[in-house]
C-alpha cells in the first residue's frame, strides 16, 4: 500500500512506440528516456459584449503535443517514427578520422582500403597543415586518391607521416536513406508511456501520433541528447488516447 494520500510520479518513466501505418509494427523503445512532456492545449474562444471581460469561454481547435528526450542511438527509432523510409540491413557508413600513413614510394593505401567510399581530406602530422586534393601527378602538398583508399603524393613526400580521413562501407548497423518524398508522407504511430511509482502507475497511451521534429544535438563535453516531437491525432476510430491512473 502506499505511504502517500495521492498518486505522484517520479522519474522519466517508460516510453514505447509502434508504428500504425503498416502491418505488424515492432514496438520500439525510446531508450534511456531522458524526460517526456506532453502538453494538452486548446483554442478558447471568447465572447463579448460591450464591457471589458469576456461574457463565454468556449474550447476551441485542441491539440496533444509530446516531446522526448532520450539517449539511445536507434536507427530503427529515427526512421519508424520520422522518416519512413525502407532502411538496408547490413549496411553502415563509417567515418575513419585523421588515420596515421607513412608515404612510401609515393603513396598511401588506407587501413579499410577494400571498403573505401570516399576521401574527407589529408593532413601533415607534423604541422597540421592540410594538403590539397587534385585529380592527377600531385606536386609538393597535394594528393590524389584512385579506387581502394590509395592515395598518391609528389614523391618529395616520401617518409612523410601524413592523416587520412575517409569513409568507408561495413556489414553491421543499418542505413537509413533520406529521399526527396512528397509533402504529406510521413510514418504514425501510436505511443504508450508508463511512470511506475510507490506502487501505483500512471499509463498514457495514444493510437496516431505522427512527428513534426528530429532533433540530434551533439556537444563538446557531454552526451547526446535526442529529441523527437510530434502530436496526437484521432485514429479511425475517432479515439485521441486514454490516461490512466490509481486514483
Amino acid at each position: 500500500m502506499s505511504q502517500y494520500a495521492d498518486q505522484i510520479g517520479f522519474a522519466a518513466g517508460v516510453l514505447v512506440g509502434t508504428r500504425s501505418d503498416i502491418v505488424g509494427g515492432t514496438p520500439i523503445r525510446f531508450g534511456i528516456l531522458q524526460d517526456a512532456q506532453l502538453d494538452f492545449s486548446a483554442d478558447l474562444k471568447e465572447l463579448y459584449g460591450q464591457n471589458r471581460y469576456a461574457i463565454a469561454l468556449a474550447p476551441g481547435k485542441t491539440k496533444v503535443e509530446i516531446k522526448a528526450k532520450f539517449a539511445g542511438i536507434r536507427g530503427g527509432l529515427f526512421n519508424g517514427f520520422y522518416f519512413g523510409q525502407a532502411t538496408t540491413p547490413a549496411t553502415q557508413i563509417l567515418f575513419a578520422d585523421s588515420e596515421p600513413g607513412t608515404v612510401a614510394l609515393a603513396t598511401v593505401t588506407v587501413v579499410n582500403g577494400a571498403k573505401f567510399l570516399s576521401d574527407q581530406g589529408v593532413y601533415y602530422a607534423s604541422t597540421g597543415v592540410p594538403l590539397v586534393q587534385v585529380a592527377s601527378a600531385p606536386t609538393v602538398g597535394q594528393y590524389s586518391v584512385a579506387a581502394g583508399g590509395v592515395y598518391t603524393f609528389n614523391v618529395t613526400d616520401d617518409a612523410a607521416v601524413v592523416n587520412i580521413s575517409y569513409t568507408y562501407s561495413s556489414t553491421s548497423g543499418i542505413q537509413i536513406p533520406i529521399t526527396n518524398v512528397h509533402m504529406g508522407v510521413g510514418p504514425s504511430f501510436g505511443v504508450v508511456l508508463s511512470q511506475p511509482f510507490d506502487g501505483r502507475q500512471v499509463t498514457y497511451e495514444f493510437p496516431q501520433c505522427q512527428s513534426s521534429k528530429l532533433s540530434l544535438p551533439t556537444k563538446q563535453d557531454d552526451f547526446m541528447i535526442s529529441e523527437l516531437d510530434f502530436m496526437v491525432s484521432a485514429n479511425i476510430a475517432g479515439v485521441i488516447g486514454t490516461i490512466n491512473t490509481s486514483l
